[in-house]
């Protein structure tokens, strides 16, 4: 067999071009939370539920590095996928997911 028949077919990167969200997007089936918990851990549950999604949002998008997701680019992609603007704590935190996951 030929040695060129062995080397791989280069691919298309998505770093270099991004890829468009799917429209439109499903929101996942609200289940209700559980009762009893102070409205403290309400919150913070449903800022990190905004948080992943916006993250997942954002690598769809293209966007794979932290240093990448500014306010304003998190801020335009909640609005592209219907969510609430983000305040400036669930913007750190969805860089903050998007550094760990590496």
């Amino acid at each position: 067999m030929p040695a060129a028949a062995l080397k791989p077919k280069p691919t298309q990167s998505t770093a270099q071009h991004p890829v468009l969200l799917d429209l439109p997007y499903d929101p996942v089936e609200k289940r209700p939370l559980p009762p009893g918990r102070p409205r403290e851990w309400y919150i913070s549950h449903n800022r990190r539920l905004k948080a992943m999604r916006l993250a997942i949002a954002l690598l769809d998008s293209g966007v794979y590095l932290p240093n990448q997701a500014r306010n304003e680019t998190i801020r335009s992609t909640a609005q592209l996928i219907g969510v609430h603007p983000p305040s400036d704590t669930t913007c750190h935190m969805v860089r903050a997911l998007m550094r760990y996951t590496r």
